[in-house]
């Protein structure tokens, strides 16, 4: 069988960057059973009000949905389970080192295959407060409105 190369998403927590500033990112690995496995392959998961955890060293991701295996029989998983993120024990501790400022938490931003192996995206994020959010979306609407100005000039249509 020959072996899995390139980059294929899962899926991605679209509110993430939305509700958290992001400051910084990491690539972790997770621990998965098969069955998880197989209905990943499929492209199932939910990362909608998933967060991690840090404890006695070592990071934890919480409310992920991974649905149950359709095939799968008594060796299925449960589908919001507790999994754990493997990374390096100093970037662990860089992590815990930023996350004793307060106001920080581990936010998933995305999930994907990387090389056959599964891999979650994690950003330390603030969370944003509502006059943030608006700031956001309005500057994001002016930047459209002039790239559809700058596209109309040179088209030459005004």
């Amino acid at each position: 069988m020959p072996k899995e190369t390139g980059h294929k998403l899962i899926a991605s927590n679209r509110k993430a960057r939305h509700n958290y500033a992001i400051l910084d990112t990491y690539e972790a690995g997770l621990a998965l059973r098969g069955t998880e496995v197989k209905t990943l392959r499929e492209g199932k998961a939910n990362m909608a009000d998933s967060f991690g955890i840090v404890d006695r060293g070592e990071i934890f991701l919480h409310h992920v949905h991974i649905p149950e295996y359709t095939q799968g029989s008594w060796t299925n998983h449960e589908p919001r389970r507790v999994r754990k993120m493997l990374l390096h024990a100093r970037e662990i501790t860089k992590i815990e080192d930023q996350l004793k400022e307060s106001g920080l938490a581990i936010v998933p931003l995305s999930m994907y295959f990387k090389d056959g192996k599964v891999k979650v995206e994690i950003g330390i994020g603030r969370g944003k407060k509502l006059y943030d959010k608006r700031q956001d979306m309005a500057k994001r609407d002016a930047d459209r409105e002039i790239q559809r100005a700058l596209g109309r000039r040179n088209k030459g249509m005004s």
